[in-house]
């Protein structure tokens, strides 16, 4: 064992020198969960995972400012871009040091924006500071007055996001520290979560619109370019020349335009919008549609803005509670857990160690619940969840390592921090963002579809349940879109829960897959539940390059062997005498037996 260990060893310091360059498809992880590269090449992977998720993070704040009807507001975006990025750190550092343990990146979650945008659909006024205020249109003000008007509603607006995400926050905090998960996973699986989030990226799509429309070709080249250096030429990777002390100059392959295509694709828009802004091709006329194309149209902000802000609790205002808005968020924090829970078990097999425990989903869903909750209290507009973007670089990269995305949240933290540096990023043009959204909310769906993989695509039951789902999702909405002041029940509380549950796409549509699922007789091995429920049956379960410890809290021992963290959901793994492991290792045993030999072996 010694020998195999100093040899194991030896084969990693000799890669080391080569390891950001040298690239083999088939290759294992090269730094597991638990190991440690060194520094410089800490630094560059996580640099390199913050720089993948940076787009994320930018057009995530927009989609809250235009549902606090602040699009127009620069300063307003720059405080949400700079408090985006600063609890998307936050929250990734403690996710990987007392949640789930693994190597994931938490960011800004869009399921938290969809109820919004419906409630600005359904009432065309709600931005409207003269029908807020009672002011009559026609009245004669000057634009400061205006201004400062407009300013009280976006500060309204936000305030009304604050008391419902710091409620949804803690009941998901609430649900993950109880142990509440495994009780939903009963009810809610892959038929309810396809549809529910395939709504949620369809129904996103006018927002976006509002970015490409001011240039559409500028948006395709974005989207055209991501989309031949992702994929078309993914599978090529690019020559680079490197010299290193031990073997000199020389060229090596690396897909470097593949991790980095959303980046290049970016900066490749920014510049084309900056040529053609010098040239005169767009409108000076900020009124204009395609003065937003103009690389020059936030200018103003970046020349107001400090260089540091530091984001703070209650930097709006105190918190408001709005009903409609509160059960809205209810809804996408049920969506929100059950898209992180997939993305735990992607997460794991693409390190390739065992599927998560019940007490480290539990960590993990708390942990994301009580920063949804602090992103309230300071105003973002939005949850945090898991990026399943990161998950894929991982495979790309074949580093795992938990200090790199400990090293990426710090530096996520930093950036927040740095105002001139948020004020920069929201500064890039419309059409840039538009076609960074196409590619960036393209992957977002074919993640979810990859849930399908295991549920029976021959059954005319699975088909028939999600294609009524995702039509009467999008129909229901859509009406009450144009009807929005059809429910009089006598309660005007009552209305607005009533239209915000009809308006709302992913809750009607994951609503009616999910009672349609549990209703319409169906086995779990065709509903796809026993592919979630037995993992270990499934193709990546063998061959794990790490044990079940590194979803260990790092406790000291004598902690550890208290008897009382077995009773507590967060820590049940501690606390088990020899005894109790070898018989829930027979049990384990048995149940599998007796699912495979059920299921006729199943592999998903």
């Amino acid at each position: 064992m010694a020998e195999t260990s100093e040899k194991d060893e030896k084969t990693k310091e000799e890669l080391e020198p080569d390891i950001t360059i040298e690239y083999d498809v088939q290759s294992t992880i090269i730094y597991g969960i638990g190991d440690s590269p060194p520094i410089y090449l800490t630094m560059f992977f996580a640099t390199q995972q913050a720089l993948s998720s940076l787009a994320g993070c930018i057009i995530l704040p927009l989609l809250v400012a235009e549902a606090a009807c602040a699009l127009n507001s620069g300063i307003f975006i720059r405080k949400l871009a700079s408090t985006t990025l600063f609890l998307s750190g936050f929250t990734t550092v403690l996710q990987v040091t007392i949640g789930i343990r693994l190597p994931l990146y938490q960011g800004p979650s869009s399921s938290y924006a969809v109820p919004l945008i419906a409630l600005n659909k359904m009432d065309s006024a709600r931005c409207d500071y003269h029908q807020f205020y009672g002011i009559n249109s026609s009245a004669d003000m000057n634009m400061t007055t205006e201004s400062a008007l407009q300013e009280q509603l976006i500060e309204v607006r936000v305030r009304e996001m604050m008391g419902p995400l710091i409620l949804a926050g803690l009941l998901h905090a609430l649900i993950g520290a109880t142990g509440l998960v495994g009780v939903l996973l009963r009810f809610i699986g892959p038929i309810t979560i396809v549809p529910t989030i395939l709504l949620i990226g369809i129904y996103i799509v006018k927002p976006v619109m509002k970015y490409t429309e001011s240039h559409w070709g500028i948006s395709a080249l974005v989207w055209v370019v991501s989309l031949i250096l992702s994929l078309y030429l993914g599978h090529r990777p690019m020559p680079i020349p490197v010299w290193t002390p031990k073997k000199g100059f020389r060229v090596v392959r690396y897909p470097l335009h593949q991790m980095f295509s959303i980046l290049i694709s970016i900066l490749i828009g920014w510049s084309v919008c900056g040529i053609m802004t010098y040239a005169g091709a767009f409108s000076s006329d900020p009124n204009s549609l395609s003065y937003k194309a103009r690389t020059d149209a936030r200018a103003d902000v970046i020349r107001d803005t400090g260089w540091f802000y530091m984001p703070y609790p209650g930097q709006f205002g105190s918190p408001l509670y709005s009903l409609s808005v509160t059960v809205g968020f209810l809804i996408a924090t049920l969506t929100s857990i059950l898209d992180s829970i997939g993305d735990y078990y992607a997460t794991a097999a693409m390190c390739r160690v065992p599927p998560p425990p019940k007490h480290g989903v539990n960590r993990g869903i708390a942990v994301e619940g009580l920063c949804s909750a602090i992103s309230g209290a300071f105003g973002a507009g939005h949850a945090t969840t898991t990026y399943g973007g990161n998950i894929g670089a991982i495979g790309m990269t074949k580093v795992a390592s938990r200090q790199v995305f400990l090293i990426m949240g710090l530096i996520y933290m930093v950036l927040g921090v740095l105002a001139k540096v948020s004020a920069v990023f929201i500064s890039i043009p419309y059409p840039v963002l538009g076609g960074s959204t196409i590619t960036l909310i393209g992957v977002f769906v074919g993640v979810n579809l990859s849930n399908l993989r295991v549920i029976d695509l021959a059954s005319t039951r699975n088909l028939s349940i999600m294609g009524t789902a995702v039509f009467v999702g999008l129909l229901v909405p859509t009406w009450m879109e144009k009807n929005s002041k059809t429910i009089k029940t006598g309660s005007d509380s009552f209305d607005q829960i009533i239209t915000m549950l009809l308006g709302n796409p992913n809750f009607f549509g994951g609503f009616l897959a999910c009672l349609l699922d549990n209703t319409v007789p169906g086995t779990e091995e065709e509903r796809g539940i026993l592919a979630w429920k037995h993992p270990e049956l499934t193709d990546c379960a063998t061959n794990y390059l790490e044990g079940d410890e590194v979803y260990d809290l790092p406790l000291p021992d004598r902690l550890k062997n208290s008897s009382l963290l077995k009773y507590i959901p967060l820590c049940s793994q501690f606390g088990k005498g020899q005894k109790d492991i070898e018989e829930k290792g027979e049990n384990y045993n048995l149940e599998k037996m007796e699912v495979v030999q059920n299921g006729k072996e199943h592999r998903f």
